[in-house]
């Protein structure tokens, strides 16, 4: 395997740098500008290419690390390359391999492979990407060969449907990027009630690492704590009438589905009340 990026950002050079450190032969690196293939090039001890029709040439795997609005952009380009019997993939988590379907045309073989983490650090975020949960979808003559070779690294590896990767996308997003709007939501109602915004950052790290660590560890029902679990529609009648309007709404949609989780964990319990307490 001889793999090739056009794209040297973030997640280009972290799974460049990845797959490196573990042995997969990386030719090297086209992108927009020639100085981010060079320190992309550099970083991987690779090669930068100054077109991209001499990085196809002596690839025969092309990764496309660029953003989503340019993967067909950089498809039609491909096109016009020797691209034949390659495999061509891309890395968006919402994007399916059917950007690529008319490869069959070309005699190449589509594939979107994401990897389920947060890509934050060019040059540090491979060292955490063993970790990580890798989804892939495309054509089924390398689908077994893919799955392999990172589960070989010690991914998690899931093949998925094309149709499915919007939705899976969705959690993904609600669970690492949606999550973040949360933690600032409840930043700012701190900071109404009188902490500075470092001191309400600071006050909810307990409960942020607490819980991310039983979720991890237990699983979502057996982490599940709160006014709701227990069944405690006065706090919950409190808490609604003192929020803004967008707190309220975020507030009523997260606790009901939160009842659902409450209701599988304690089968025994009536919690209608609670039911009418978020609808009033």
């Amino acid at each position: 395997m001889k793999v090739g990026f056009i794209g040297a950002g973030k997640v280009g050079v972290t799974i460049g740098k990845y797959l490196t450190e573990h042995h997969v032969r990386v030719t090297g690196y086209y992108s927009k500008t020639l100085q981010s293939s060079i320190d992309a090039a550099e970083f991987t001890n690779t090669k930068a290419y100054e077109t991209m029709k001499s990085l196809v040439e002596e690839s025969d795997t092309i990764f496309l690390t660029v953003p989503d609005g340019m993967i067909v952009q950089v498809w039609e380009q491909l096109k016009r390359l020797p691209i034949k019997d390659k495999v061509i993939s891309h890395f968006s988590g919402s994007l399916s391999s059917t950007v690529f379907l008319d490869s069959s045309d070309y005699h190449a073989y589509g594939y979107s492979i994401h990897p389920l983490f947060a890509i934050n650090d060019k040059y540090h975020s491979y060292k955490e990407l063993s970790k990580s949960f890798i989804t892939i979808e495309g054509h089924e003559k390398y689908l077994t060969e893919i799955s392999r070779l990172f589960k070989s690294f010690g991914n998690k590896v899931m093949v998925i449907q094309a149709e499915d990767k919007i939705r899976y996308h969705a959690a993904a997003t609600m669970v690492s990027n949606l999550y973040v709007g949360l933690v600032s939501m409840g930043e700012n109602i701190l900071v109404d009630c009188g902490f500075s915004p470092e001191a309400a950052h600071q006050a909810l790290i307990p409960l942020i690492q607490g819980n991310t660590e039983n979720i991890v560890s237990y699983g979502t029902r057996e982490a599940l704590t709160g006014p709701v679990e227990r069944n405690d529609s006065g706090t919950i009648r409190n808490h609604l009438q003192m929020l803004k309007p967008q707190e309220k709404e975020v507030y009523q949609v997260l606790s009901k589905l939160v009842l659902e989780i409450a209701e599988e964990k304690h089968k025994d319990r009536n919690y209608n009340e609670i039911r009418r307490a978020m609808n009033e």
